[in-house]
């Protein structure tokens, strides 16, 4: 087995670690992909923007990260800001009695899964210190082979929210019980308004 595709397996096994994990952005994924709503878009907007992350650590943009810390700040409070109340409005649908729709949600629904995903993707600061500061150091370590580093870190990125985003419709004859969809709108309130007040709390 050749160094490049080593590296390219180093870089996916980093990516996953760093992806793989409960947080904002993977529960607002598994609830679109249980929703049927918006899926691509909500998909391609993760991968596209953790590759472009991934593409300015490996070029080394991470230094420039780390030496402005007051923008970290800033973006933490507007982050945490964010998610306390995205958290709070599905708190406010666990008390609904309502079941899954599959049908793909309204232009509007989809528009405010697009802005929600875009906000939930630039306004976390760990976005930036684990895939541009953390992946940009270790790939720099590879030398030469930084970039096939790279490539292996965006293809783990790309394949875990496609079986996130898409897999995660197989559950959907499960959450067409109000039980069921009450658990996940508790457990995305749960994991956003215990990320947003962390967030803020280390700003």
């Amino acid at each position: 087995m050749g160094p490049t595709v080593l590296a390219v397996g180093a870089g996916f096994g980093a990516g996953l670690s760093l992806i793989v994990a409960i947080g904002a952005q993977n529960a607002f994924v598994l609830r679109q992909g249980i929703r049927r709503e918006a899926v691509v878009a909500v998909v391609t907007i993760c991968a596209l923007s953790d590759a472009v992350l991934i593409i300015l650590g490996v070029a080394g943009v991470g230094a420039v990260v780390a030496a402005w810390p007051a923008a970290l700040t800033a973006v933490a409070i507007v982050g945490g800001g964010f998610l306390i109340c995205y958290g709070l409005l599905a708190g406010r649908r666990v008390f609904r009695s309502a079941a899954l729709e599959v049908d793909g949600g309204s232009v509007r629904s989809r528009r405010r899964a697009v802005a929600a995903c875009l906000a939930m993707t630039w306004l976390n600061p760990h976005v930036y210190l684990d895939t541009v500061l953390l992946l940009g150091s270790v790939a720099a370590a590879r030398g030469e082979l930084r970039w096939m580093f790279g490539l292996g870190a965006v293809l783990a990125s790309l394949s875990w929210f496609l079986a996130l985003g898409f897999g995660a419709r197989l559950l959907s004859n499960v959450f067409r019980k109000p039980l069921a969809w009450r658990i996940v709108d508790g457990f995305v309130a749960a994991t956003m308004l215990t990320l947003g007040a962390l967030l803020i709390a280390r700003a």
